[in-house]
């Protein structure tokens, strides 16, 4: 297609094994079914990737999607899509990030970038608009991803960055892409292009976007940034990042995660504080931030940037600066460890960073580990003599190091993640290991969040809170078209986190950012679409955008043999209640999931089994899939 509002019509195809660089046309029916963004990258993903194919293999691909609203000026449109075949899943592979990248990559005039093949040596991938070069990149394998950064921006000024650091080398199936402080971090983007021997892309263009109506747009982006302005949810925020809400999370739901999933709450650290008469626990941003943060680096677009940037003077770990830590990594380095040390767990945070690794699922599987020597099940032999107990932070950070170059024996155990990590030791160790389809859970305790644990188990990514991003209607029991939520009954949950999964599919497939949901909801959507690109769509053809990527998505697994046995949860959330606090005697045994599985199922128009039906996906204007990979009624 030509370029038209909102879209450049060009898809770039960089070709690693061959060294052929082309631009193609976008399919000319791309933008009113998938919007851009996830949308794009999903359909791609399905129709280039074949069945089995190896993720770490030269047929796995790397498709790089801006969302709809990148570098439009719609406040929080920042997010840009890394999809992929996951190597930690073997599953669908999606990692959102806040990336300037994408920013340069719609400034360069594309509207996605293929990344395939193979190169047998280290490259970079440099896209400067129309002049795309692969170039050697001997000087920069084996740098961490602050270093390969500082270099690059001395070698190409002006450029967005994208690395992988030591991890996504050495193919860590939870290896991440550092993007200019953002981090597409989930299922193993990292080792996707280590596998490619891609150490990085860099991005820089000079075009601006086709806009269809210019004056339109500006008049919506000054109404929604009164909007951001006024919200109350700008302030917090703003004011103590994403894990504003830890506290409440702890105290008033008891359903923050800690000592690798034992607990619902970080029983350890309010009494710590008690005793010594303080309000807040030492992870809690209403402690650190106001004597932390330095400033904030805001995704590109943000206009209620939650951006925490910290500078850290400490004894034991030295003098660094890192943007964070977020609520999910205060969990993954902080409460599943049992560590409530700010310094230690900010610390951990910054090297998971610039090693390359995912902190949620380093986190987890290092919290694994220190359950695993308790119990005995490791030895020091095992632990290369690391005291590797609950609460030690030091051992976390040996830990991390190790995993991120496989190094010793526990790094060799640990480098893969939660579930290759018990596979690999046995013993009985996969009743404590963490994961859904092999990938280690998020910061909510979904035990005492039963929508969650269904969204948890459906997941086509595995354990995740944000492909539905169903939390906060649980946690508070309301938003948006929903009510009278009780986040403790598995009853009528099938239905709302379809609803769900379809809406933030449109978030991915625009770019807007997911702490937006509260103020765009599905309303505020078509306006938008329709002055950045002249398309006309209403809430009922915007939303079922949504439903299509859901159904292109959940169909690529289907293709790789996923179905309802796979939809399942980790032992410890199903068979063992939480132990204490508010959410006392919560779980989510076999039964009511598959009570919830049912009703997901029928919501969704698949077959009992988790298929989507052939009569659902030609509805969807899906007919080739619906051949492929449909369900009979």
């Amino acid at each position: 297609m030509e370029a038209t509002g909102g879209y450049w019509g060009r898809v770039l195809r960089v070709n690693l094994t061959t060294g052929e660089v082309k631009v193609e046309p976008l399919p000319e029916d791309f933008p009113r079914k998938y919007l851009g963004g996830v949308g794009f990258g999903t359909r791609v993903l399905y129709d280039e990737v074949p069945a089995g194919a190896d993720p770490l293999g030269e047929k796995n691909k790397m498709i790089i999607t801006p969302g709809l609203f990148v570098d439009t000026g719609i406040g929080t449109g920042s997010k840009t899509a890394f999809n992929f075949k996951s190597p930690l899943t073997g599953a669908y592979g999606r990692s959102m990030a806040g990336a300037e990248l994408g920013v340069q990559l719609k400034r360069a005039g594309y509207d996605m970038l293929i990344i395939e093949g193979k190169s047998e040596e280290p490259v970079l991938l440099v896209i400067n608009d129309d002049d795309v070069k692969i170039v050697p990149a001997d000087a920069y394998w084996g740098l961490t991803t602050g270093e390969a950064r500082s270099r690059a921006k001395e070698e190409y000024p002006g450029y967005a960055t994208a690395f992988i650091g030591p991890a996504g080398e050495r193919l860590s199936l939870i290896s991440i892409i550092e993007t200019d402080d953002r981090q597409a971090s989930r299922g193993g983007p990292g080792a996707v292009l280590g596998s490619k021997r891609l150490k990085g892309i860099l991005a820089k263009g000079s075009k601006r976007i086709p806009i269809a109506n210019p004056e339109k747009l500006r008049e919506l982006i000054k109404k929604w940034a009164l909007v951001f302005k006024d919200h109350p949810a700008t302030k917090a925020d703003m004011g103590y990042g994403s894990g504003e809400f830890l506290d409440w999370m702890n105290r008033e739901r008891g359903t923050f995660p800690t000592r690798n999933w034992q607990m619902g709450f970080f029983k350890k650290a309010y009494e710590r504080a008690k005793a010594e008469g303080r309000e807040h626990i030492y992870i809690d941003p209403y402690y650190w931030a106001p004597k932390y943060r330095k400033g904030r680096r805001a995704c590109p677009g943000c206009n209620k940037p939650c951006s925490q940037y910290v500078h850290v003077e400490s004894k034991k770990w030295g003098t660094f600066e890192v943007d964070g830590p977020e609520y999910e990594t205060l969990y993954s380095f902080g409460g599943v460890l049992e560590i409530d040390d700010f310094e230690t767990v900010a610390y951990l945070n910054y090297l998971a960073d610039q090693l390359g690794l995912d902190s949620i699922s380093a986190g987890v599987t290092i919290a694994w580990a220190m359950e695993a020597y308790e119990r005995g099940l490791l030895t020091k032999e095992d632990t290369d003599g690391i005291e590797l107990t609950f609460g030690n932070g030091e051992a976390a950070v040996e830990a991390l190091r190790r995993m991120a170059y496989r190094e010793g024996n526990l790094g060799k155990l640990l480098a893969d993640g939660v579930k290759r990590a018990s596979e690999r030791l046995g013993k009985g160790s996969e009743k404590f290991a963490m994961h859904v389809k092999g990938m280690e859970p998020p910061a909510y305790d979904v035990r005492g969040i039963k929508g969650m644990a269904l969204a948890f188990a459906v997941s086509v990514r595995g354990a995740d809170h944000l492909t539905a991003g169903a939390y906060g209607t649980e946690l508070v029991g309301r938003w948006w078209k929903f009510d009278n939520i009780d986040r403790t009954k598995g009853e009528n949950k099938g239905f709302e986190i379809a609803i769900h999964e379809n809406l933030m599919a449109v978030y991915d497939a625009t770019g807007v950012c997911k702490f937006s949901r509260h103020m765009y909801y599905l309303e505020g959507f078509p306006e938008l679409i329709e002055a950045v690109t002249g398309m006309r769509m209403g809430d009922a053809e915007v939303i079922t955008a949504g439903e299509r990527i859901m159904n292109v998505a959940r169909a690529f697994n289907v293709r790789e043999g996923f179905s309802r046995k796979d939809d399942t949860l980790p032992y410890r959330i199903m068979w063992e209640p939480i132990p204490e606090g508010v959410s006392k005697g919560l779980h989510v045994p076999p039964w009511e999931l598959d009570r919830m599985l049912d009703e997901y199922y029928q919501a969704r128009g698949w077959s009992r089994d988790g298929i989507p039906t052939k009569a659902k996906l030609v509805a969807l204007d899906l007919p080739d899939i619906a051949e492929d990979i449909g369900a009979g009624i």
